[in-house]
């Protein structure tokens, strides 16, 4: 090819380059760049409503009073006479002992204690006239005091036997064994025709129905950051909750707290009573408690994935009125439900990225799509911390 036509083609061919060059602005750049598609994120105003500080305790319910029934006298049982596992009231008869023994020992004892009236009867008769003759200097002086000594002992021998006869009479009635409080009772562990010893063999065992204890211990910690301004006096309300039931159904009131921190453990014995208001509330079940030093209040909430953790923070990203995400280090509380109670760093009002910074980061613009976070059905249970 001949040079000077090279020449012209190249030139021919440099005109559209630097024509492209040229026409593109440093303005119409940024426009371009802008143009660029942005970050879908799921965008959400926080969560303001009114949560209660929960806290939960594990427990086994026990009857405040629970009486093992034992015989006070030895002897055989002649009936068992109520319901195993019954409702029984104070003073029922419930089992009897063969009583005749204890009969025959009433009626020695009572004609002695005849026998010891009459003597008593005698001897002061003979005092009184004793008394009289020594004025009339017809006895002796040591005559008249034997007479006065001998009715001071048949007196005393009358006491006695009086004494004796008031045992043998409490042990008669003792072959009656009566319920000392209304109760449930549970099975008879000995029955008709065995020997029981008295203070000894375990009849059977009776507990109160009218209301229940719950023990539980908190640890130190947590009672002088949360209760530390609760006293017994407060009646400050727990909820219980049996195995097997969805909520926390049964309300009481925390009504002892022991003196002393035990020292072991770190921790501090509090009880809450509970009126039996369900015939599941028996001595022994498996309880979980729960008590808040405070009512509910107004706070923040965001769902557990929107929150983040670096070296020494955790943080959300918040949205910016540029639907830009910005860094916002963050305090959190307790956990309600799905959700995280923000104590610092967050308002109302704040939006901040559902999707959490695992897809995105700091000063990245997004595009924002609105959604809502849903508050859990009952803001009031805590499922943990």
């Amino acid at each position: 090819m001949p040079r000077y036509i090279r020449s012209g083609l190249l030139a021919v061919l440099a005109v559209p380059v630097l024509l492209g060059i040229t026409a593109c602005s440093p303005q119409e750049q940024a426009a371009a760049a802008s143009e660029h598609p942005k970050q879908p994120v799921d965008v959400a105003p926080v969560l303001v409503t009114d949560v209660t500080d929960w806290s939960t305790f594990t427990t086994r319910l026990q009857s405040p009073d629970r009486i093992e029934l034992r015989p006070r006298v030895t002897g055989i049982i002649d009936q068992v006479h109520f319901d195993e596992g019954s409702l029984v009231r104070e003073d029922q008869l419930l089992i009897t002992l063969d009583r005749r023994t204890f009969a025959a020992e009433v009626a020695r004892l009572e004609a002695r204690e005849k026998a010891a009236q009459a003597a008593l009867d005698q001897a002061s008769m003979e005092a009184e006239r004793g008394t009289s003759l020594r004025s009339a200097n017809a006895i002796s002086a040591e005559r008249a005091d034997a007479r006065r000594f001998l009715a001071t002992q048949r007196r005393a021998e009358l006491a006695s036997v009086q004494a004796e006869l008031k045992a043998a009479r409490l042990n008669l009635e003792f072959t009656e064994i009566r319920a000392p409080i209304s109760g449930r009772i549970s099975n008879a562990f000995i029955t008709q025709g065995n020997a029981v010893r008295a203070n000894d063999t375990v009849l059977t065992r009776l507990v109160s129905t009218n209301k229940v204890y719950a023990y539980f211990d908190i640890d130190e910690r947590s009672w002088n950051s949360k209760f530390s301004n609760i006293t017994a006096s407060n009646n400050l309300a727990a909820f219980l909750q049996l195995n097997g039931e969805d909520g926390f159904q049964h309300q009481g009131t925390l009504d002892f707290i022991d003196n002393t921190v035990d020292p072991q453990s770190g921790t501090l014995r509090v009880r809450a009573t509970f009126p039996v208001d369900s015939a599941q509330l028996r001595p022994g079940a498996f309880a979980r408690i729960r008590i808040a030093p405070q009512s509910a209040r107004a706070r923040v909430l965001v769902p557990e994935k929107t929150i983040g953790t670096d070296l020494n923070n955790r943080f959300v990203l918040a949205v910016d009125e540029n639907n830009v995400l910005q860094y916002r280090p963050v305090v959190t509380g307790i956990r309600v439900g799905g959700l995280r109670v923000i104590e610092s760093g967050l308002e109302a009002g704040d939006r901040v990225a559902v999707n959490g910074p695992a897809r995105v980061g700091p000063g990245m613009p997004v595009d924002p799509r609105p959604v809502k976070i849903e508050a859990p059905k009952k803001t009031l249970v805590v499922a943990g911390a």
